[in-house]
């Protein structure tokens, strides 16, 4: 691994948690999005962030991560900035997995929130103790081959006049 974290400290509480860039790095967005996609083995995951500037790089790595994960073509539809509120009821529709992504001013602390496709925090029994482990142990899922790549949609998808539904 090429820039380690402490997995232990940093992936717990339903996710990943650390301060900006001493606990926490970009890439650790990307491995949460591969391992994430694998583990519930998700053809689809829900994005969205909370606007702030460090969360959507951490965001984008996610996405990255979650598209090429194995084989499993995963379509990522990103919300951009949104409330926790509104990725829930969009995953809720689309009957997929979520991360929501935040990051505190005060001290760049980043949140990492992975939900399950009912909409329930991911705990150590649905998966977070098997991201960990994958992370801690170095086998972040890479891509299989690129027909086998996911997308990234803009969520809600655009109307014919280039407009939001």
């Amino acid at each position: 691994m090429l820039s380690p974290i402490d997995t232990a400290a940093v992936i717990r509480d339903g996710g990943a948690i650390g301060r900006h860039p001493k606990q926490i790095h970009e890439a650790v967005g990307w491995w949460l999005g591969a391992c994430l996609v694998v583990t519930l083995k998700a053809s689809g995951l829900a994005v969205a962030h909370d606007g702030h500037r460090v969360s959507a790089r951490f965001a984008d790595r996610l996405c990255q991560g979650a598209i090429n994960a194995q084989h499993y073509a995963c379509t990522v539809h990103l919300l951009g900035h949104a409330s926790e509120q509104e990725l829930l009821a969009t995953a809720k529709g689309l009957e997929s997995p979520a991360a929501w992504l935040s990051t505190e001013p005060t001290n760049d602390t980043v949140r990492i929130r992975l939900y399950t496709r009912h909409g329930t925090l991911l705990d150590e029994s649905t998966g977070l103790s098997d991201i960990r482990d994958l992370i801690d142990c170095d086998h972040v899922p890479i891509p299989v081959n690129t027909k086998d790549k996911g997308t990234i949609e803009s969520w809600p998808p655009p109307m014919a006049d280039g407009a939001r539904s």
